[in-house]
This record gives C-alpha cells, sequence and structure tokens, in this order.
C-alpha cells in the first residue's frame, strides 16, 4: 500500500520493553541530514503500566541513504517508521526532516511518501491512472501529469503497461506500480514498511535488485523496514538493528555482520557460533588467548573496548570462516579437535554440526568444490580451525 501525504491508515502498535542498549550513531556524509530522531520515545499506557515501544533512539539518515530499520516483530522499527511519517508522535524528543523540526506536524504536511505490503491499488483504475491519482489531487497541469507517469513508468519497467489494469499485473508488477505512485510525487524519502512481504522468494530476491536499482536511479532517501536480514544486507548503504525499543548497533552490512556489538546482533544476524570463555594473556603475535574449558583454547585478534585479560566473554565466529579437516592443521590459528554429530548436503555447501570436549556446538559452512568430497560423516573425529581474526570478543 503506498500511503501519500494525507493517508489515515493506521497498524497495531508495537509494544517492547525498554533496555540500555546504547544509542546509534550519526548520519556518514557530513552534511545537513534527510531525517534525524532526538532522543525519541514511544510510550503507550498499559493498564496501570506504562510500555516504552521505542525507548530513547537518536539516529541521523543521510540523503541518498539507502538506510535499514532491521530487527525481530516487536522490537519498535515499525512505530519507529511511523513516527518519521507523522502517523505517531513521540511521547519524547524530535523528529527533524531536512532540518526542520515536523514534531506535531501533521502526516500531510511532511515531504514523506510511505509503501506498505500491500499495495491498495485501485482496481478500477488503469496503471498509469494509480500512479497520476496523488498528482491529480494536487491539480498538477495534465501535460506535466503524463510526463512525470510517464518518466516513472518507464523507470519501474512498466511503461508497457500503462493501460493495464492491476488485476492483469503479477504481485512484483503491483509492487512496482505502488513505487511509482509513492515515487512520482518527488517525496524528501520514502517509508517502506516491509514491503516485499507478501512476495514469494524468488520474486522477493528479484525485487530488492530492483529496489535498490531504483532508489539509486532516483536519488532519494529509502528508509526500509524489515525483519529479514538478507533484504537489509543485501540492500542497505547503513542498517540499524533494532531490539527492545532501541538500537543495539548501526553500521555498513559487512560491519554489523562481520564484527557484531552485542550477542543479540550475533544471533539475529545470519548464524553464528557463540563459544564462552575467558580471556587469557597475549603471545608473541598479539593475540588473546581465550579459555573454553576441558582443556580447550582460541586466539582472538583484537578485544573491543571493556574486555581485558581476565574477562569473560562470547566469541562469535561465523560458520563459514571455520575450516573442518580429519588432520590437525598448523599456523596461528584455533585449533579445536570435536567431533561430527550431523551433515547436511544443499548441493552448493555442506553443513556440519561437530560437538566439542565442552559441550558447545559448532556449526561449519563448506562450499561444495566441484572435486570437493564429503569431509567426514557423523561419529568421525575432526578438527576445526579459524583465523584469529575471525574471533570477535563479545561482552557477558
Amino acid at each position: 500500500m503506498v500511503t501519500t501525504a494525507d493517508s489515515s491508515t493506521e497498524e497495531p502498535a508495537v509494544t517492547v520493553q525498554h533496555s540500555s542498549a546504547p544509542a546509534a550513531a550519526s548520519s556518514p556524509q557530513g552534511h545537513e541530514p534527510a531525517i534525524s530522531l532526538e532522543r525519541v520515545v514511544k510510550a503507550y499506557r498499559s493498564g496501570s503500566e506504562t510500555v516504552r515501544a521505542v525507548g530513547g533512539v537518536d539516529l541521523e539518515i543521510a540523503r541518498g541513504e539507502f538506510f535499514s530499520l532491521l530487527g525481530p516483530s516487536g522490537c519498535g522499527k515499525t512505530t519507529t517508521m511511523r513516527m518519521i511519517a507523522g502517523f505517531e508522535e513521540p511521547t519524547e524528543g524530535v523528529v527533524r526532516l531536512s532540518g526542520r523540526d515536523v514534531t506535531g506536524v501533521p502526516a500531510n504536511h511532511r515531504d514523506v511518501n510511505m509503501v506498505f505490503q500491500s499495495y491498495a491499488l485501485f482496481p478500477h483504475m488503469t496503471v498509469a491512472a494509480n500512479v497520476a491519482f496523488g498528482l491529480e489531487r494536487k491539480r498538477v497541469p495534465k501535460k506535466e501529469i503524463r510526463r512525470r507517469v510517464g518518466e516513472m513508468l518507464e523507470l519501474v519497467e512498466l511503461g508497457h503497461r500503462a493501460k493495464h489494469r492491476p488485476a492483469q499485473l503479477s504481485g512484483g508488477q503491483q509492487q512496482r506500480v505502488a513505487l511509482a505512485r509513492a515515487l512520482v510525487n518527488e517525496p524528501g524519502a520514502l517509508l517502506l514498511d516491509e514491503p516485499l512481504g507478501a512476495l514469494d522468494l524468488k520474486l522477493r530476491q528479484s525485487m530488492q535488485v530492483e529496489l535498490k536499482r531504483i532508489q539509486r536511479e532516483v536519488g532519494i532517501t529509502f528508509v526500509y523496514v524489515t525483519h529479514d536480514q538478507g533484504e537489509a544486507l543485501t540492500m542497505s548503504d547503513r542498517v540499524a538493528v533494532m531490539n527492545n525499543g532501541l538500537v543495539e548497533q548501526l553500521g555498513a552490512p559487512a560491519e554489523i555482520y562481520e564484527r557484531p556489538a552485542t550477542r543479540f546482533v550475533a544471533d539475529f544476524i545470519g548464524t553464528s557460533n557463540l563459544l564462552s570463555g575467558t580471556v587469557g594473556s597475549a603471545d608473541a603475535a598479539g593475540h588473546h588467548r581465550v579459555d573454553l574449558g576441558e582443556g580447550l583454547t582460541a586466539l582472538v585478534a583484537e578485544l573491543p573496548k571493556g574486555i581485558s585479560a581476565g574477562s569473560d566473554t562470547h566469541l562469535t565466529i561465523r560458520p563459514e570462516k571455520v575450516r573442518i579437516g580429519t588432520e590437525r592443521p598448523e599456523g596461528d590459528l584455533s585449533i579445536l579437535p570435536g567431533t561430527v554429530t550431523e551433515t547436511v548436503y544443499l548441493g552448493s555447501a555442506t553443513h556440519y554440526q561437530v560437538s566439542l570436549a565442552n559441550g558447545s556446538e559448532v556449526t561449519v559452512y563448506q562450499q561444495n568444490s566441484s572435486d570437493s568430497a564429503l569431509v567426514a560423516g557423523r561419529g568421525d573425529a575432526v578438527w576445526l580451525s579459524w583465523a584469529p581474526r575471525h574471533s570477535y570478543a563479545l561482552p557477558v
């Protein structure tokens, strides 16, 4: 569904509890941000209790940025977007669009458009008429409407479908019409609330590429809400991972994936192995040994602020970084013996579950090359290894 400036569409409120996670960082561009939130709070009354759906969020989103709010259901991401759009007013804090304080300003006076999961196209209208609808309500001259609608339909590659009705289009094509209807109004920012959720997997993946192409060509700010980590990592310039109404980590997709700041982020973004241990002293190469118990040790290349020798920690290691073999490797590596408990062949890769002597389970993803064979089967003894730079220490 596309919500133009005067829409009254409502959604159920998101209810989460307050936490003390760190606030997010600012826009990377160095210019006045397209959108900024300053200590924004949204609280609801639930009987005699006050519940914070958003617990004090600071964000700066740059002009022309593809920015994603990522998190599980109930984390506050949709409520945050609705406060940007003007469908919800913050209990505390300030919302700014292009430097202008719009806190308390109605949705129809904010320079943003919003696209929802349901397309809400007018079934009796043609594709072109659907896209033109907002411009006609603004009394834009007909010649200008024809020009802008034509350009927008070409952008979303539906110029040849201008005279069709929505029922004659596929789900992906209808979603592109919804995007065109929002973008034709030339908003300062486009807000997208899980717009691909109704599509099947293959079409959703295709639309991810299309969305990024469209955003790059029009050059306006996109703010994208999703619970799908793959979508956020694929399309975004930056991602804010939300949990319990706050931003737990904000950064580029690679930074969030490779260097999660909290255990929640490590668990939520992709698959991660978490090993509990105690940090020891550094070796000659500057790598810290982490005692995992039962005589097992791993290496970590660097320690984040707040973790030092003697600290308890969780090591996070991505499954694709771990190597598996039946012979003990050599080198400056984390090297752990284990026993295979499960193998899953997936065509392009094989997934292994390996049990360690301390009771931990480690997942390994091994890419299948043209001449590769199964490394080991269930019950086989194996060695796991990875480079110290692929271990990342998290606070307990």
